[in-house]
């Protein structure tokens, strides 16, 4: 399989057309092959516009939904970025590859080493991937520029928002399925953010995050 070409088609029929038109994001999408993030014996899925299986019941995000968290973050190269959910490290690269520092957070220790071997391999120096539970796991290195979440939650903490910069944003997939909604908080000052949802998807949840109760009558 030509994964050139399969890289090059997934640019052209799965990122473009969900609005990610930034030649530079275009250009480190071309860059960086995701057949060498995905587990063992799925690069010739790589390119598919589908989740694919990690280890400890976990999944990589499709590609367009990646790319579109990436280009939405709008990473500036003095900023750090706080990712939450590191998985294979694809998304994880793409945001090094534009910020100073990104600190990313893997619940599952298999996860996290294999992320760790992936952004290795793939010659990513600009990150520290650290096996902690986010709800549970402040960083040192906060507050942030920038913070992703790499799945879905109900709602976004308030602990989340303790560890960002004011003038920072966050970016997360916010819902139930089938309606969620990926939800772009920007920091206007302390407390007061301006909130857009620039489009829908649906993601598998972020572990440990807390849900609504469900109250019985």
């Amino acid at each position: 399989m030509n994964m050139q070409q399969a890289r090059f088609n997934m640019i052209e029929q799965q990122i473009r057309p969900w609005n990610v038109l930034d030649l530079d994001v275009l250009e480190i999408l071309e860059q960086i092959p995701r057949e060498n993030f995905v587990a063992a014996g799925q690069e010739v899925l790589a390119y598919v516009d589908t989740e694919l299986p990690l280890p400890c019941g976990q999944f990589m995000l499709s590609p367009r939904v990646q790319a579109r968290l990436f280009h939405d973050a709008k990473i500036q190269a003095h900023e750090t970025v706080l990712e939450i959910g590191t998985g294979s490290g694809y998304l994880t690269a793409l945001l090094a590859s534009k910020a100073k520092e990104v600190v990313s957070l893997e619940l599952h220790q298999d996860i996290a080493d294999l992320a760790k071997a992936n952004l290795s391999q793939a010659g990513v120096s600009n990150v520290e991937v650290v096996h902690a539970d986010a709800v549970q796991y402040k960083s040192p290195k906060g507050p942030f520029d920038v913070i992703v979440l790499t799945g879905s939650v109900a709602s976004v903490p308030a602990f989340i928002f303790d560890q960002l910069k004011v003038l920072g944003r966050v970016i997360a997939i916010v819902g139930h399925d089938p309606m969620m909604r990926t939800t772009i908080y920007k920091s206007i000052s302390e407390n007061q953010f301006e909130t857009t949802q620039p489009w829908d998807t649906v993601a598998p949840r972020l572990l440990g995050f807390p849900e609504p109760s469900e109250f019985q009558f």
